[in-house]
């Protein structure tokens, strides 16, 4: 299983209650190219291929080029991504977990890297707005969705 580098100097780890479908929340989540649609923080997304372990996707977020490779892909449970840009290697994991008629969409990844080493600390408060806002605008199109 591929996770996150717990000791990088940046780590966010965040967790939303979805009321909507498994099914719904995955396949927005894992609909890369349709990101921008729903993601306000995405210019725009890119899958090079099938959505499998080793295919990369290009992405535009914040200002940054992004290329990203999955490491682990279990439907409708799991997925990992990374890369590194400007020096930064960010690793994210997802995981989704239906609770009664809800889903559990926990989120963590961290960054590591000379850029992250000048500065954590404002590196940690982007990075965890930026997921705040991922979660939220995933909650909220999955239950407008569903």
């Amino acid at each position: 299983m591929h996770t996150i580098d717990s000791t990088a100097p940046v780590v966010v780890s965040l967790t939303r209650v979805v009321d909507a479908p498994l099914a719904t929340v995955w396949q927005l989540h894992t609909g890369i190219d349709d990101w921008p649609l729903w993601n306000t923080g995405i210019d725009r997304a890119v899958l090079n291929g099938p959505a499998a372990v080793g295919t990369d996707f290009t992405w535009r977020t914040h200002g940054l080029d992004i290329t990203s490779t999955i490491h682990e892909l279990v439907p409708e449970r799991r997925i990992v991504w990374g890369g590194t840009v400007e020096g930064i290697v960010g690793i994210h994991a997802w995981t989704f977990e239906q609770t009664g008629d809800h889903v559990v969409v926990h989120t963590e990844e961290s960054w590591s890297g000379a850029p992250v080493d000048a500065a954590a600390d404002e590196l940690a408060t982007a990075l965890r707005t930026s997921l705040e806002s991922w979660l939220d605008c995933l909650k909220a199109r999955a239950e407008r969705t569903a």
